[in-house]
């Protein structure tokens, strides 16, 4: 029998879908767009929630992987239309497959880097450290003038997918959507394996895990690695929709918006990064149409939910039941 919180999972993973399909019918691509935004935001958020949720890993570096995949996707897609070498005479590419798998690459291979030095400390030390990473990144990226500096750098025509016309809004969300889905039951068999549980018990007692032969770190540092690629690949995908990769990505606000993400849908819940994004995309649309100062309002939602949803959405609707 179907719980609360997996009846809203379907509801959510049903809406996403529903509501472009129906705003492209109706001729409304804008809308189409707000939701190719919430499922990128989300891929992100879900990235960081392997870590966060399952792990305990406070992260603020997060941004760097989100603007790391975004970079690799502006750089490929600059050098395959210029036809300027950009490795060993390689020329970069357009295609989205291959920019995929660099990105998360790349994004994957700073982690590991990055996770080496920040999990050897914990709590507060651990944040701060993978904040100064972040930034680290974020000041070569504006200083970098080969490829844009503080100016960003520009996309001029979206990266393609084998047999699929992605200039076409509609097709896009699609990709995108398939993509988290895809990444969503990644996070499903993680929780369910042996190293997820590895992970959440580092989470709760570190001591105890290592008492029975597993390795705290080692465990952590995998789970943060693959995180960051996560991001990585949201940020290729959030570079193609703009058509443009901005420093912004880069910056310790996005690492501020993944967490906001998560605390809003549900920390540790399966799609909780998507309820989230879902809400903050919603609030940004509606709120910001009202005030430039639309965030005073989100951070108000985002202060009753700590004090008294502290299961995020999902865990309103979900009460007390299992999380799905």
């Amino acid at each position: 029998m179907l719980n609360r919180e997996t009846i809203a999972n379907l509801v959510l993973a049903a809406l996403l879908l529903a509501v472009p399909l129906a705003a492209n019918a109706f001729g409304q691509p804008f809308y189409v767009t707000l939701a190719t935004r919430v499922a990128i935001l989300a891929l992100a958020a879900a990235g960081l929630n392997l870590a966060l949720g399952l792990g305990g890993l406070v992260s603020f570096g997060h941004a760097a992987f989100f603007g790391l995949g975004g970079y690799a996707a502006g750089i490929l897609a600059t050098h395959a239309f210029s036809g300027d070498p950009l490795l060993f005479g390689w020329t970069g590419t357009n295609q989205m497959p291959v920019i995929w798998l660099v990105a998360m690459l790349v994004a994957g291979l700073v982690g590991l880097f990055i996770g080496l030095i920040s999990l050897r400390t914990s709590g507060v030390y651990f944040i701060m450290i993978t904040l100064a990473f972040a930034q680290m990144v974020y000041y070569f990226a504006i200083s970098w003038p080969a490829y844009g500096g503080e100016d960003g750098l520009s996309i001029l025509v979206r990266n393609q997918f084998p047999g699929v016309n992605t200039m076409k809004p509609v097709s896009f969300f699609l990709i995108c959507y398939g993509v988290l889905i895809t990444a969503l039951a990644f996070f499903v068999l993680v929780r369910a394996s042996r190293f997820g549980s590895a992970l959440q018990a580092a989470r709760q007692n570190e001591v105890r895990v290592a008492t029975v032969g597993i390795a705290p770190y080692r465990i952590r540092l995998t789970a943060f690695a693959v995180s960051a690629a996560i991001t990585g690949l949201a940020g290729a995908l959030f570079a193609d929709l703009n058509r443009f990769v901005s420093p912004s990505m880069l910056s310790w606000h996005m690492s501020g918006e993944l967490i906001v993400l998560i605390i809003l849908g549900g920390t540790g819940r399966l799609f909780g990064p998507l309820a989230g994004a879902a809400l903050f995309v919603v609030f940004e649309y509606v709120l910001g149409g009202l005030t430039e100062r639309w965030q005073f309002f989100l951070g108000l939602i985002l202060l009753g939910t700590v004090l008294f949803a502290r299961g995020g959405l999902l865990g309103l609707l979900a009460g007390k039941a299992r999380h799905g």
